[in-house]
């Protein structure tokens, strides 16, 4: 599993926006992890899927809510990452409003889950393999703090407790 200090995989995490307007959308495009990080602080926090409940009512509403506490704290980026498809994330992105605060990105084949060592299987409940729930902060593309969940719990994966990390 990946530690704090060590730096993120080089891997590859998909990005499907939308443009304000007419509704076309740009997408899905590839974020190359290892250049998208590079001079920059990003809050970076991970769950086992989108529009899940827990996920969908208190994971990334919370880092919504606090996108102008991260910023003033010196984050650069918000990213949300998950085991689905770009054209998903895109959708439970309009459904979150978190347009220009939280990048929704995909690791669709769980790729980065995998290569960070913080997978979880929830092929017993229908859903394969999946990302662990966890935050982390990250700069310049390595990993400064880490806060891994137990199963089933929603504890210290929270925008409060990266946050505070964040102004450290």
């Amino acid at each position: 599993m990946i530690q704090v200090g060590d730096t993120l995989p080089a891997t590859t995490l998909m990005e499907y926006s939308e443009v304000e307007g007419e509704g076309c959308s740009i997408g899905p495009n590839a974020v190359d992890v290892s250049k998208a990080t590079t001079g920059k602080t990003i809050a970076l926090f991970a769950l086992p899927g989108a529009f899940t409940p827990t996920c969908s009512a208190k994971h990334v509403p919370g880092y919504v809510q606090h996108f102008d506490d991260f910023k003033a704290a010196g984050v650069d980026e918000i990213w949300c990452v998950s085991v689905n498809d770009a054209f998903v994330m895109g959708a439970w992105a309009r459904d979150q409003k978190t347009l220009a605060k939280v990048r929704m990105l995909a690791d669709g084949s769980a790729e980065f889950s995998k290569a960070t060592g913080l997978t979880l299987d929830l092929t017993s409940r229908g859903m394969g393999l999946r990302s662990n729930r966890y935050s982390m902060l990250v700069r310049d593309g390595k990993v400064a703090s880490l806060n891994v969940e137990g199963p089933g719990k929603f504890e210290v994966s929270d925008a409060a407790t990266l946050l505070a990390q964040a102004k450290i």
